[in-house]
């Protein structure tokens, strides 16, 4: 917990890192439970990470957040790593233990359960199939954690069919791949569709994906928060599907990490919300 002498720090490492909007939301939380102390960008080239993380207890860190290009480059750096982030194969959290020792976290996946929860409370990953559209990194992540939550039939769609046949084989039974060709009819009967790609981030194509044959009462949800509604959450809600925007998980995803390094877990307020949307 808080020190009245502590300076509390923490900073976020990625190459490039200003465009981030993780400061504004630490820096809040900062500001709201009363402790002094800063959130700071901290741009690290890839052959300076090593160096870096272990710099952080000397300078009085409590811990960092990890971006592109170095969630996958931390894990072999740190001293201890939880199950759960072994099992993603990347990191985006380090807490600086007592002892000094680095501790690595995955925080991403839990990001994006809580961004469905906080809309629909009583949500469980078993009640239904669920689609997943991409197979990169942050697929792995929502994959991982829906597992470790119980999902029990997962549809994996990648363009590339390798990529998702990989995943498939190290994650286990409960992922059948699906063909790109046949994306469409793999939304019959499902629970949860989500894009895990950047088809749909402003700048970018729109996600290839009719809804057609995607249930009615099916959730849909898309981590891209660039815009806050993309073409398929607009597709889904103009048919009538609950949606679940990406910011969610942006928001969401700091908020273990916050609780790590200080003792915290923090609220997303909407006046937290309205200052990240005005940003975007």
């Amino acid at each position: 917990m808080s020190h009245p002498e502590r300076f509390h720090l923490a900073g976020l490492m990625g190459w490039p890192v200003m465009h981030s909007r993780s400061p504004i939301l630490h820096n809040y939380w900062l500001a709201k439970y009363g402790l002094a102390g800063s959130y700071l960008p901290l741009a690290i080239e890839p052959n300076g990470l090593a160096v870096a993380l272990r710099a952080l207890p000397a300078l009085g860190f409590a811990g960092c957040n990890l971006t592109i290009p170095h969630k996958e480059a931390a894990l072999p750096l740190v001293d201890h790593v939880e199950d759960l982030a072994k099992t993603i194969g990347a990191i985006n959290c380090v807490v600086v233990r007592a002892d000094g020792s680095l501790e690595g976290r995955n925080t991403d996946g839990w990001g994006y359960i809580e961004s469905i929860r906080e809309t629909i409370p009583d949500w469980r990953a078993d009640q239904g199939p669920i689609v997943i559209i991409g197979a990169g990194g942050a697929a792995r992540a929502i994959l991982a954690t829906l597992i470790h939550n119980g999902a029990k039939q997962i549809r994996l769609i990648n363009r590339s069919k390798d990529r998702a046949l990989a995943l498939a084989a190290e994650f286990g039974p409960s992922i059948t791949v699906v063909d790109w060709p046949m994306r469409q009819d793999a939304l019959a009967g499902a629970a949860l569709l989500i894009n895990t790609t950047s088809q749909g981030m402003q700048g970018q194509p729109a996600l290839d994906l009719a809804l057609d044959h995607l249930p009615a009462d099916a959730l849909v949800s898309d981590i891209v928060y660039i815009p806050r509604q993309t073409p398929l959450l607009q597709a889904a809600e103009q048919r009538g599907n609950r949606i679940i925007p990406g910011l969610g998980m942006l928001l969401h995803q700091a908020r273990p990490s916050f609780e790590a390094w200080f003792g915290i877990l923090p609220e997303i307020t909407p006046e937290l919300r309205a200052r990240i949307e005005a940003d975007l």
